[in-house]
């Protein structure tokens, strides 16, 4: 370029910087005459804040992003960097979001059957719920399982649960997402030799394990082990899946418990993109390229109420990974910058009063997990704060999700609420209230250190605190709790499940057949190798599915890590 083009083009670019400048003076000018009529009417007697407690303007403008460096850039175009617009180019034109239910109650073989119920109605992935009992890595016959077996979930003891559990259903064509943390690793492999025994390899599977320890420690509090030998657990499944699973994700790091348990949008987003990166080191720090096990990476938000923080909340979270996946830990692959997700209604909305209401809510959120870009989505059933759902109440929730996606056309455009002055002053706001937060966390040690001195645990009580405080004071209306109530809500109006009693029994006897029946010397001989290998720090995938071939229970491959791991006790914080 010569010296006179490049002055021709330092002109033009000055005169356009100074026509902007000009237009947003007189903007200036007219906002003020406008604010001044504003602030003389009367207004409504509510608190104008987000429900995380953000106060919002009355009116969104270009002065509010006046100053943002890089808009355009910020901003992208769908499947590029920074991935604001979303992860893929074509989006939903390509192919609609995976609509998932949660499911999972009594016996292997009941939930089996509701499996092939939602499959037959139109659901393109399952998604495991597990009982308080597996969750805790405990067997449905040891005695802290008393009163809990198939309560809350599906017990899964063994492999041979594992395989009845997935009787009949192509573990090569549907994907699976299973939703355990504490024993997580344990479970995965009962997974992996079940689909052996369908003949499918692990290259052929796809789903996600949750897996994610830290948000556990943080805010659901189902762990087994401590911090450190969780967190080994984590990267050896990282190593083992970018060799032998490499469609599958080995982890899904999760904001929907931070946020069930309390937290802001910009706190859940924040401690779940931390918890990311610490996963990231410490795969890096084990010796493995980012981008072996970056891509497969995914994550799980929760959509609250807030329409707009939400979607915006999605959109800074694809920006923040992509810039620090890039920047910060070089990763090359543009597929290591790509945030997936997949996004859950918020089960702490649902009300047990007017429960119906809650059908509405979750339309509303579920449009906004859409409109923010998510690749799967789960629709919470209106029965779900009284019960486990019923068919109908399930059929309904699925439903919800197919009338978004084939009546209302909200998938034909790609972020059609791009360039709103509302939506992206809030997508910039999360991500500086984000990087905030990561500053903090920094000076509290970083994410282990802030967990065991009860920092993220505290942070999210106070939240929580202050949202209850609001509701219980009438600031915050919830339609049918505080407000609009039509003395319907001292008793339930809707039909729910209920589990049988007899589940316990029957899960037990189970069990002693299945012990009965096994090889005791490879359960011994599998069990003794899995202790070892967690004591030389050998990886553990391939030994617990050896203990899982072997029919190992859960429990028993538990125990045998705990006995070099320990467990995990949390401290005394409040």
């Amino acid at each position: 370029m010569s010296t006179i083009e490049r002055d021709v083009t330092a002109a033009t670019l000055q005169e356009a910087l100074r026509k902007k400048e000009e237009e947003l003076e007189a903007l200036r000018v007219r906002l003020a005459e406008w604010e001044a009529g504003y602030a003389a009417a009367p207004k409504r007697d509510v608190s104008f804040t987000s429900v995380s407690g953000r106060e919002v303007d009355p009116l969104y403008t270009p002065v509010n992003r006046e100053g943002a460096e890089g808009h355009d850039e910020a901003l992208g175009l769908p499947g590029e960097y920074p991935f604001t617009r979303g992860p893929y180019s074509t989006m939903y034109r390509t192919r609609l979001w995976t609509m998932r239910q949660f499911a999972g109650f009594a016996t292997a073989e009941e939930t089996n059957q509701r499996y092939h119920y939602l499959l037959k109605n139109g659901q393109t992935g399952l998604s495991v719920a597990f009982d308080f009992p597996t969750l805790m890595g405990y067997d449905s016959d040891h005695p802290r399982s008393l009163g809990e077996v198939g309560v809350c979930g599906v017990a899964i003891s063994s492999l041979a649960d594992m395989e009845t559990l997935f009787d009949g259903i192509p573990l090569d064509q549907v994907s699976v997402s299973m939703t355990i943390n504490g024993p997580a690793i344990i479970l995965f492999c009962f997974y992996v030799a079940a689909a052996e025994k369908q003949g499918v390899s692990p290259d052929q599977l796809r789903g996600t394990v949750q897996n994610d320890i830290l948000k556990e420690y943080q805010a659901q509090h189902a762990w087994v082990y401590p911090p450190e030998p969780a967190l080994r657990a984590i990267v050896d499944m990282f190593e083992w899946c970018s060799e032998h699973a490499p469609k599958y994700n080995p982890i899904s790091i999760s904001g929907y418990h931070i946020r069930e348990a309390g937290a802001t949008a910009s706190q859940e987003l924040a401690f779940t993109l931390r918890n990311g990166f610490e996963y990231v080191e410490r795969g890096i720090a084990r010796g493995l390229d980012v981008d072996d096990f970056a891509p497969r990476l995914s994550f799980f938000f929760d959509i609250h109420n807030d329409f707009f923080e939400e979607i915006a909340k999605l959109r800074a979270a694809r920006r923040i990974w992509a810039r620090r996946l890039k920047e910060v830990y070089g990763a090359r692959n543009p597929a290591s910058w790509r945030l997936r997700t997949h996004c859950q209604t918020a089960g702490v909305t649902l009300t047990a009063q007017q429960p119906e209401n809650n059908i509405v809510r979750v339309a509303y959120q579920a449009l906004a997990a859409v409109l923010g870009g998510t690749q799967s989505l789960h629709t919470n059933s209106m029965d779900e704060t009284l019960a486990l759902p019923t068919e109908k109440a399930v059929r309904i929730a699925l439903r919800t999700q197919q009338i978004l996606a084939h009546e209302t056309g909200v998938p034909n455009s790609i972020d059609p609420l791009a360039g709103s002055y509302y939506l992206e002053t809030l997508t910039d706001e999360l991500e500086a209230e984000a990087e905030e937060i990561f500053r903090e966390i920094d000076e509290v040690g970083g994410v282990v250190p802030g967990i065991e001195a009860g920092w993220f645990q505290k942070e999210i009580a106070h939240s929580a605190l202050r949202q209850q405080e609001e509701m219980e004071a009438g600031s915050r209306v919830i339609v049918g709790v505080n407000g609009f109530t039509d003395g319907s809500e001292d008793k339930i109006t809707i039909e729910t499940l209920r589990i049988d009693r007899s589940v316990e029994g029957r899960q037990r006897a189970s069990m002693a057949e299945l012990r009965a029946s096994r090889d005791d010397e490879a359960v011994q001989r599998t069990l003794s190798a899995l202790t070892e290998g967690a004591r030389t720090g050998a990886n553990l995938v391939p030994l617990i599915l050896d203990c899982a071939r072997a029919y190992c229970t859960l429990y028993e491959i538990r125990f045998a890590m705990e006995e070099v791991f320990g467990s995990y006790r949390e401290p005394v914080f409040f």
